[in-house]
């Protein structure tokens, strides 16, 4: 594992989208005539630096990409000439500053609806909406649900894929104390179940609200027979050959590939004995797993891969795709229920409902970036969906030092006739940056925390 499969779409994925969000802004800003001194993506050191458009605007790559800025003129900031002056900033009328100002957080919001857009209308395989009931005294197993079950629907809502279903049930823990879910049964038998939802909480500190009640994927059975062989692996020296079925490991019975994985995973670097059917006759042999590192720990492989079954994706997996108007309209109630459920749990951290564990700092994110992206094109583009979401929804919060400080400001100017006061201002900008770091320090505890403990 190399930390530039993390760090890579981390800082191409952040960059992305604070360009996105500073070019909202600049955008609005020239479509009022207002003069852009500075484009910047990044603080710090200039690592590039140009000069370009009619204004000679200066477009600046920063070394610390964690943020960007729009300078534009400023009669606060130092002398403007009179021919100049229409041109600033602060001489504009405050619905055209307010415009500015939303500007960036909006242009975070559109840009989640592109991606999501992509996504839906290009397709996507995705977990079917089949569960697995972890236990016997479960809430989803007092509930009468079964593993095998498919989930079809969650009150009025449509489920097609597991990400559906999760999404869903978020939704619900925060304010619903019960929710009706429509299911149909391994043997076909479709029914309504009701799923009580107290005691379930979004809590860093706990598993994830679908683990808490009982579910997990449901996976299918799958035999322990051998689709193909690595040349020169340990099963290939021991004579083991595609079609070969494994049926005990160390005298000890091999019920599923499952199984067979884990026992193996366990053990690198330690001889086992392998049991095998071939043509209904019995073989052993004396396989070494060879340890190789996965996440940073050691695990054996043997080298073989499972058989395909047609019938085992199909039962696994669905795929999820919707025309261009169709996507058009998904993505923006996806945007819209992410940035609304986003707020949610801003508010039940402020009030003291949820954790503040579960908020994030950028390690947890260039984490989350290096995995979706291994994990393919359209996992990627939703995680910087989600993202950008966060960028949009976090900016437009009414804390000074944010965009949604100064539209507070504009907010009250509307009101009251009249800017605020200066030293009001001023007091609230060292109110806010003085949270924002209290905030980034709380989420880069949390990171490091996460680290930790694994």
């Amino acid at each position: 594992m190399s930390i530039f499969e993390y760090i890579i779409p981390f800082v191409v994925g952040l960059g992305l989208l604070i360009l996105i969000h500073e070019l909202g802004h600049y955008s609005v800003a020239r479509w009022c005539d207002v003069k852009v001194l500075r484009f910047s993506v990044g603080f710090g050191r200039p690592l590039f630096k140009w000069r370009a458009g009619k204004d000679g605007t200066e477009w600046v790559l920063a070394l610390f990409p964690l943020g960007g800025y729009v300078k534009m003129l400023d009669e606060r900031e130092g002398e403007v000439a009179a021919a100049e002056l229409p041109r600033a900033f602060t001489q504009q009328s405050v619905w055209r500053r307010f415009a500015i100002v939303a500007a960036g957080p909006l242009a975070n919001l559109l840009l989640a609806v592109l991606l999501y857009w992509v996504v839906f209308v290009g397709g996507v395989d995705e977990l079917r909406a089949r569960v697995e009931v972890t236990s016997p005294e479960s809430v989803a197993a007092q509930a009468g649900f079964s593993s095998g079950d498919e989930i079809l629907q969650v009150g009025d809502v449509p489920i097609r894929s597991w990400q559906d279903w999760r999404w869903r049930l978020l939704k619900a823990v925060l304010d619903e104390p019960t929710i009706d879910v429509v299911v149909v049964s391994a043997d076909g038998v479709r029914a309504t179940r009701t799923l009580a939802l107290s005691g379930i909480t979004i809590d860093e500190a706990k598993s994830d609200p679908v683990a808490q009640l009982g579910f997990r994927p449901y996976r299918p059975t799958i035999p322990p027979v051998v689709g193909d062989v690595v040349a020169g692996g340990a099963a290939d020296r021991a004579g083991v050959r595609v079609g070969d079925q494994v049926v005990a490991i160390d005298r000890k019975r091999v019920d599923d590939w499952s199984d067979l994985v884990d026992r193996v995973s366990a053990a690198p670097g330690q001889p086992m004995q392998f049991e095998w059917l071939r043509d209904g006759v019995r073989q052993e042999g004396v396989l070494t797993p060879e340890s190789v590192e996965r996440d940073g720990k050691q695990v054996g492989r043997v080298g073989i891969m499972v058989a395909p079954l047609p019938e085992g994706r199909e039962a696994m997996f669905v795929t999820v795709s919707h025309g261009p108007i169709e996507g058009l309209f998904k993505a923006v109630a996806q945007t819209w229920e992410m940035s609304t459920f986003s707020l949610a749990m801003i508010g039940r951290m402020v009030t003291g409902e949820l954790s503040w564990k579960n908020l994030s700092g950028p390690v947890t994110i260039a984490d989350y970036a290096g995995q979706s992206a291994k994990m393919g094109l359209d996992h990627y583009l939703k995680f910087l969906a989600l993202i950008s979401i966060s960028l949009g929804v976090l900016n437009l919060l009414p804390i000074p030092v944010l965009d949604g400080g100064h539209l507070l400001y504009y907010v009250i100017e509307m009101l009251r006739g009249g800017p605020v006061p200066e030293r009001v201002m001023e007091i609230g900008q060292q109110v806010g940056f003085a949270l924002l770091v209290m905030l980034m320090a709380f989420a880069f505890y949390n990171d490091i925390n996460r680290l930790i403990s694994g």
